[in-house]
């Protein structure tokens, strides 16, 4: 099943209640960016830490991005840019082919603050139906945060944060319900060998059956495969 829309930018029209500027931005939120049919979603935490006030695209112009662009386009699940993760020309994220990328808090804050906990839960919702309507098969949360809401929201596994560590979850595949989840790390904190266990991972998994569907084509009166996420 494929989702109707080709919008690269806020592909379904998401409007939070955002109250400040990013910046000198005319605009007040870093939206979901990328491929809205994609099977890999990339979760951050916010544009104070992640990125994006500046250019309105998730992991732009911050350290995270930096870090996570290389390893995404030798996977394959970005294009060409330069080394900020921006490309050089439109000052856009690079294609996205099967990847869609967004914050568990969208709005940018004064100061880049991190948001408190009632601006985190006033955006969950927002947050929620988009990433049930992009409906990826591979979530893959970056940062302690993120992935705690990922893995406890739509695993029912946030104690493996306390149990493992995220030096120990990182590039790891954690099964979910009905979603694979991949964590990742803060960038900003990678060391050593950090880049390449997240590439061999997002590779090995690229080069398996990583979709999970469910074939109902026994209720459709016709021959044709009828397979849902």
């Amino acid at each position: 099943m494929k989702n109707v829309t080709d919008r690269t930018s806020n592909p379904f029209d998401m409007r939070p209640p955002c109250e400040h500027d990013c910046g000198a931005a005319p605009r007040r939120a870093v939206f979901g960016y990328g491929d809205a049919n994609a099977d890999f979603h990339l979760v951050g935490d916010h544009p104070g830490v992640h990125g994006g006030v500046e250019t309105g695209v998730p992991f732009t112009g911050s350290v995270a991005g930096e870090r996570l662009r290389p390893v995404l386009n030798e996977v394959g699940l970005v294009g060409d840019g330069d080394a900020s993760g921006v490309a050089v020309a439109d000052r856009e994220f690079p294609p996205t082919p099967n990847l869609f990328a967004s914050y568990l808090h969208m709005c940018c804050l004064p100061g880049d603050r991190e948001p408190t906990a009632r601006e985190y839960d006033d955006l969950e919702p927002f947050f929620d139906a988009e990433l049930r309507a992009i409906a990826a098969h591979v979530l893959v949360p970056v940062g302690e945060r993120a992935t705690r809401h990922v893995l406890g929201t739509y695993a029912a596994r946030e104690s493996l944060v306390e149990a493992r560590g995220m030096d120990a979850l990182h590039a790891d595949h954690v099964p979910g319900s009905g979603f694979l989840v991949v964590p990742v790390k803060q960038p900003s904190e990678w060391t050593g060998d950090d880049g390449e266990r997240l590439t061999a991972s997002l590779a090995d998994l690229l080069e398996s059956d990583y979709r999970q569907t469910a074939d109902l084509s026994r209720f459709v009166a016709t021959e044709d495969t009828y397979e849902v996420r």
